[in-house]
This record gives structure tokens, C-alpha cells and sequence, in this order.
């Protein structure tokens, strides 16, 4: 089991990651929307803005405040995504 993090020391299991999509468009706001009202939404933002919405296999969706090729540079092992969580968390 690899754990990715997902911004402010919040991990993710890989095995159980289904998508990490942008959170403008209007069927994922559906999708947030409808884990919300089943209990199923957690919000890893820390009051941030979301800048990527999480999709796990459990049906749970993930909120979180670092940019989803970000994340997906974790997920694929980059050195250099390390870094860019501290540019995207202070904007």
C-alpha cells in the first residue's frame, strides 16, 4: 500500500484512488454536491480553495487545496512535486 499526500500531511491510500479531477465543471460539482448529502465528502482543503476533488473506489470523495497535477506527480513518484505543494498551498 503506497500513501500519496494530499496536502497539509493528509494521505491517501493509491490502491483505493479511482480519479483526481479539476473541481470547475458542472458534473463534478454534482458529484461533490451528492457525496455531501450522503455523508460522503471530506474536506482535506483546511479552508483553502479546492483545487482538486478526489474519487475513491469506498465511494468517498477527497477535497483538497493542492492542484491535481500535483497530486498525480506524487501518485507517479516526482521528486520535484515535493516542492510544488508549498507554491500552491501559500496562493
Amino acid at each position: 500500500m503506497r500513501l500519496i499526500n494530499i496536502g497539509f500531511g493528509n494521505m491517501i491510500s493509491s490502491a483505493r484512488l479511482v480519479t483526481i479531477v479539476s473541481p470547475d465543471s458542472a458534473p463534478i460539482k454534482r458529484i461533490v454536491q451528492d457525496a455531501r448529502d450522503r455523508g460522503r465528502l471530506i474536506d482535506a482543503t483546511y479552508g483553502r480553495r479546492t483545487r482538486a476533488v478526489i474519487v475513491m473506489d469506498s465511494d468517498h470523495v477527497i477535497l483538497s487545496a493542492i492542484q491535481p497535477e500535483t497530486i498525480a506527480a506524487r501518485l507517479a513518484g516526482s521528486p520535484a512535486a515535493a516542492e510544488e505543494e508549498e507554491d500552491d498551498v501559500k496562493e
